[in-house]
């Protein structure tokens, strides 16, 4: 399962919003796109986010995140007929659910009613 940006945040940073999501522990390793770590450092240059030093590396060392690599090409072709989104990251993300035929797992409105990988626990 690919996490979006929100539910990487906040497997990393131990959220207490993942308390009503417990079968999200069992999922594991979770799928993230470089699109999610491209995402969160311009919320942390814009202001939105303090993203420590060492976020990316820990990351990247840590068991429970496999780092997914499809074709950038394959991507924004899936991307592109995502018109119901604005938003750059979002429609990045889709993008990469669909290239993988793999769900996605976000609490983003707009994915939830738009894009049809989205796993039945969060309908």
């Amino acid at each position: 399962m690919l996490l979006d940006t929100h539910f990487l945040l906040w497997t990393a940073l131990g959220s207490s919003r993942l308390a009503s999501y417990e079968w999200l522990a069992d999922r594991q390793p979770w799928v993230i796109s470089p699109v999610s770590l491209l995402e969160v450092q311009f919320l942390g240059e814009v202001g939105r986010l303090r993203v420590r030093p060492d976020f990316f590396v820990k990351i990247r060392r840590d068991s429970r995140y496999l780092l997914d690599e499809p074709a950038l090409d394959a991507v924004i072709q899936a991307a592109l007929p995502l018109a119901w989104t604005r938003d750059p990251f979002d429609r990045l993300l889709c993008g990469h659910s669909v290239v993988r035929r793999m769900p996605l797992c976000t609490l983003d409105r707009g994915m939830l009613a738009n894009h049809p990988l989205i796993p039945r626990e969060l309908r």
